[in-house]
């Protein structure tokens, strides 16, 4: 079934508010499920750490910085990660060394260049 993006637009405009708020968290995870697009950028973008940050805004920050890493690929690591940070309580500058070091490696894997 192929919807016209004029019945679409026209179907949220006539909802109430909240429903369009609703409707498009649904479209953002519809979309976050979607596959990927394959990463034109093949180097790092050499996004700068601040000094201070969270686990969160790291992952976000690192995934930004590495595209051409498939998420899916990292998503159980980075899990791990968040899950010792948050439930066992492990230092986040340390968890965030760690996946920077977990990026690195696998772009460094995925260029051919890991040692």
């Amino acid at each position: 079934m192929i919807i016209s993006s004029s019945s679409l637009v026209t179907l949220f405009e006539d909802l109430p508010e909240k429903d369009q708020n609703t409707l498009f968290e649904f479209a953002e995870f519809l979309k976050s499920r979607a596959p990927e697009p394959a990463s034109k950028v093949t180097e790092p973008l050499g996004i700068p750490r601040p000094e201070q940050e969270s686990v969160v805004a790291a992952i976000k920050r690192l995934k930004k910085n590495y595209p051409m890493i498939s998420q899916k690929e990292l998503l159980n690591e980075t899990s791990e990660y968040m899950m010792q940070h948050m439930m066992q309580g492990k230092v986040a500058e340390d968890v965030i060394n760690e996946m920077e070091a977990l990026f690195e490696n696998k772009y460094k894997s995925s260029m051919g260049t890991a040692k």
